[in-house]
């Protein structure tokens, strides 16, 4: 009867080390869920861009509209009978000119 104690008592020990300290246990769960987490918050930024992307192709394929507004405001192009106006904003026009 005291074998069969302290051999349950040795699987009992066994199974509380794996739970605590082996591959499955406690800790190395919660680091997975959250390397899982993170995983997850990339690919809903990733797919949020993708959809932009897309929304951006779709536009560059249907019309000229998007390929004027992209050439106006990153290229600095105007049209031929156009007049550029340069509008300075609050935060520029409150800072001191550097001499």
């Amino acid at each position: 009867m005291k074998a069969l104690t302290l051999v349950l008592a040795v699987f009992l020990a066994v199974i509380q080390a794996q739970l605590w300290v082996g591959r499955g246990s406690i800790p190395h769960v919660a680091q997975l869920r959250e390397e899982l987490g993170k995983a997850q918050a990339d690919n809903d930024k990733a797919r949020a861009r993708n959809a932009q992307l897309q929304a951006e192709l779709r536009d560059l394929r249907e019309g000229l509209e998007m390929v004027e507004e992209k050439a106006r405001f990153e290229l600095g192009m105007i049209k031929s009978d156009e007049v550029f106006v340069p509008v300075a904003t609050a935060a520029a026009a409150s800072s001191p000119a550097k001499r």
